[in-house]
């Protein structure tokens, strides 16, 4: 009987650590001993993990140096079941180079598809000469990141090695194969009755506005500059979009994002998993804008499942699973449309009593479809398998 279980996370400063943690909350509702494992390439743990997780990092860093980090960790890891968390070398490749010495089975969780930040299918790498031996031998030379776009590459082809695989995506299942298990949440955890809005508004320093909240890391396909050009287009001075924590990317965009939205943007500072209901609880209404991208279509946004079991408003877009996932419980609009998004944020504050009947609706269908009991069920069926054939 499968007794302890290590999750496996690429980066636990921003890569895989909000599906790691999730997955650990799930298999501890299942009553397995569960540590969450992964290297640490940032500065900080983001997010923040549960304060009942046990997590363990090693410093993350590039070839050569990387092979003693991971030989560190690899000693480590000691779940009977290793459950890697993205297709990556530092998380599924990683979890199969340890079977190979010590026989665990190796589940793959696919929550994203990586290969679309470089363009998919189309991406190839084909240096020079010159450019590969820049690549390789240089220090900062782009081979030497452990999560290379050609080792994703790479990794992809070794998905059907593992024992089992979970995505939370149809356009995963379709891509990838394995079992659906969707983003869910902890709707016990997130439960809006705990929690008073108003006090909550004044706690975060909220109290003069009206709060549109994406509780999440910005990046250009989740469509947050349309909700900028929304306010510019409705100019109602106590709207504001509150941005909640964030990895610090380093690419500049939420630099960007803070300079041209510096009239309707507030950033509160990364908090806990734990706090994150009671923030969620100071939003009138949460906006997920997706826009049509291939990463958007691969992705289950999270932040629709804290908004629908905090039982908020939610305003998002026609993209992915979006349509599936909120049901009739949301508002859904196209991508890449200021103008409906304007129109659905006033409607919303004018209509904000049948607004709040919807969030409600939303809480209900993320419990029956979208909760970590859920989760647990479907997980614990794939653990089985394993009980069984050992």
């Amino acid at each position: 009987m499968v007794r302890k279980i290590s999750i496996l996370a690429p980066d636990l400063s921003g890569g895989g650590g909000t599906r790691a943690y999730l997955l650990g909350q799930v298999l501890q509702k299942l009553n397995y001993d569960v540590k969450v494992f992964g290297f640490l390439f940032g500065q900080n743990l983001y997010p923040l993990p549960p304060a009942n997780l046990a997590v363990c990092w090693v410093a993350g860093c590039n070839y050569p140096q990387f092979f003693h980090s991971a030989r560190n960790l690899l000693k480590e890891i000691d779940g009977e079941i290793i459950y890697a968390v993205k297709p990556k070398p530092t998380s599924f490749g990683m979890a199969l180079f340890k079977r190979l010495r010590t026989h665990q089975s190796v589940i793959l969780d696919i929550d994203d598809w990586e290969l679309s930040w470089f363009g998919g299918n189309q991406w190839q790498y084909r240096p020079t000469v010159k450019q590969l031996a820049q690549d390789l031998l240089y220090p900062d030379g782009k081979l030497r990141f452990p999560d290379h776009w050609l080792y994703l590459q790479w990794m992809e082809k070794l998905i059907s090695r593992a024992d089992a695989v979970t995505v939370d995506t149809q356009f995963l299942k379709t891509r990838f194969g394995g079992t659906y298990l969707p983003n869910g949440k902890d709707t016990t955890l997130f439960d809006p009755e705990r929690f008073d809005p108003e006090a909550m508004r004044a706690k975060y320093g909220l109290s003069d506005y009206r709060v549109l909240m994406f509780p999440g890391t910005a990046r250009p396909h989740k469509g947050l500059e349309d909700v900028l050009l929304a306010l510019d287009l409705l100019d109602q001075s106590d709207l504001r979009l509150v941005l909640v924590g964030g990895r610090e990317i380093g690419d500049g965009y939420i630099e960007k994002l803070m300079t041209i939205g510096q009239r309707w943007i507030i950033k509160l500072p990364p908090v806990a998993i734990d706090l994150m209901p009671e923030v969620v609880s100071a939003a009138h209404v949460v906006v997920v804008p997706q826009r049509d991208t291939l990463t958007a279509h691969a992705q289950f946004p999270i932040k629709l499942t804290d908004g629908m079991a905090m039982a908020k408003p939610i305003v998002s877009t026609r993209v992915g699973d979006i349509p599936e996932i909120l049901g009739d419980t949301g508002y859904l609009i196209d991508p890449n449309s200021p103008e409906q998004i304007a129109e659905k944020i006033k409607w919303i504050f004018q209509n904000i009593e049948e607004a709040r009947d919807r969030g409600e609706r939303a809480r209900k269908r993320c419990i029956e479809f979208y909760s970590t009991d859920k989760m647990s069920a479907i997980v614990s069926e794939i653990i089985n398998q394993f009980n069984v054939n050992n």
